[in-house]
């Protein structure tokens, strides 16, 4: 059998057969190879160079490589953080003619690494706490889409932080199944061999002497599981909420940020019987919510008034015809930022009257009204809108001038622009 490279981009091919295919995996020069750190595989797995990128090969049989590779393009496809899966190189032999393993090539997920060598240098329990978070939210993301893992452990995940997410991504799907929709069972089967492989890979570091002192192996096993289970009730449940309650929407982002859980996107899709509102969530450091409101938008805040603003803009953007989260031809999410401050947090804000601000900034000020706006929305039982809770906030909440004398001065309604 001649060799064969299926690919997914018909420029892969040129690019790979440079590679010493007539080798078995373990015998390549170190000329080919990048020297990358790698976790722990059952497979021969090696990072090597194929024109300008950076490739992941695993030495495997041809039936479960071609089927892994369909795998990780249904994942693909389906948005599920995953690597990329470049091809899948069949009919490889040595110099004797003698047959050698295919192989599947995914391409190197830039700036991830494997847990092992995260934790080479013993790992505080809090970052420890946010990267079992994402696996969390990896875990339950394949779920909703119908993938049963098999096989969920650390050792078939890399992670990556970026810009102060954290984010897991699937490695090896070699033991998943692709389902219109998981039981209740397949779910619960998938968690307790999440729960098993995490504590004993825990325990391995223990024994190792890289694992914080701090840190209960079986309890943290333990803990991922909850963590799935309080996300995968909130993202679950009903969500159809009738024109005029999207305040209700504003309470689930309240909710999963409780659970310590942001929103990474959102999409409302509107019915006749109500809007349909998706969440996709991630888990982030200290001061993201800071560096990601300065870079959209130009303002500078305090973390919590940062994290509220953010959520604003998010339902905002959510809102917008030309918000399309993946297309290239929507628009950016910086352009639609600097709307959102042109339209909406400068007029809003220009509406209080500079009298009454006393030492509050802008940020503050908007953040005191969207939470005004979201206590006379819960009470009303619908969404009162902002310019009605901008009203009602200087009236009721906002003191006087000191020295003041009279009525509360007349509200002005929101400029068309201009600098707050």
């Amino acid at each position: 059998m001649a060799l064969q490279i299926n690919a997914t981009n018909p420029e892969h091919p040129a690019l790979l057969l440079e590679l010493p295919w007539h080798l078995p995996l373990e015998e390549w020069p170190d000329k080919y190879l990048v020297p990358l750190p790698r976790g722990i595989s059952r497979h021969v797995v090696r990072y090597a160079r194929a024109g300008d990128e950076v490739v992941a090969v695993k030495e495997l049989a041809q039936r479960p490589a071609l089927r892994e590779y369909e795998l990780l393009r249904d994942l693909d496809r389906l948005g599920i953080p995953a690597v990329d899966p470049l091809a899948v190189v069949t009919g490889r032999t040595d110099p004797e003619g003698e047959p050698l393993e295919c192989v599947l090539i995914t391409r190197h997920l830039g700036g991830s690494m494997p847990y092992r060598s995260m934790f080479e240098t013993t790992m505080r329990p809090a970052t420890m706490h946010r990267l079992m978070d994402a696996l969390a939210v990896l875990l339950v993301r394949l779920h909703l889409a119908g993938f049963a893992w098999g096989d969920c452990s650390l050792s078939n995940t890399l992670f990556r932080r970026d810009a102060g997410a954290f984010a897991a991504y699937l490695v090896d799907a070699e033991t998943g199944d692709l389902h219109p929709e998981l039981t209740r069972g397949q779910r619960e089967y998938d968690l307790d061999l999440a729960r098993v492989n995490i504590s004993g890979e825990l325990l391995d570091l223990e024994a190792s002497g890289a694992l914080h002192p701090s840190v209960d192996p079986i309890d943290f096993g333990t803990e991922i599981c909850a963590r799935y289970q309080e996300l995968w009730k909130e993202l679950t449940r009903t969500s159809v909420y009738p024109a005029g309650k999207h305040h209700y929407i504003e309470r689930r982002i309240r909710r999963l940020n409780e659970l310590g859980f942001d929103v990474a996107e959102m999409q409302i899709e509107h019915a006749s019987n109500g809007d349909s509102v998706t969440f996709v969530p991630k888990v982030v450091d200290a001061g993201h919510h800071q560096r990601q409101l300065l870079r959209l938008t130009g303002l500078d805040t305090e973390e919590n008034q940062a994290r509220r603003l953010l959520n604003d803009l998010e339902s905002w953007m959510a809102t917008q015809e030309d918000y399309a989260p993946g297309d290239p031809l929507g628009a950016r999410p910086e352009v639609l930022a600097h709307r959102w401050v042109r339209e909406v947090f400068r007029p809003t804000v220009r509406s209080v009257p500079p009298e009454l601000r006393g030492q509050m900034d802008p940020a503050q000020i908007y953040h005191e009204l969207l939470e005004h706006r979201w206590y006379l929305s819960e009470r009303a039982q619908h969404d009162i809108g902002l310019e009605t809770a901008v009203v009602d906030y200087i009236r009721r909440v906002l003191p006087p001038r000191a020295g003041a004398r009279g009525p509360p001065p007349e509200v002005p309604g929101p400029p068309p622009g201009g600098v707050v």
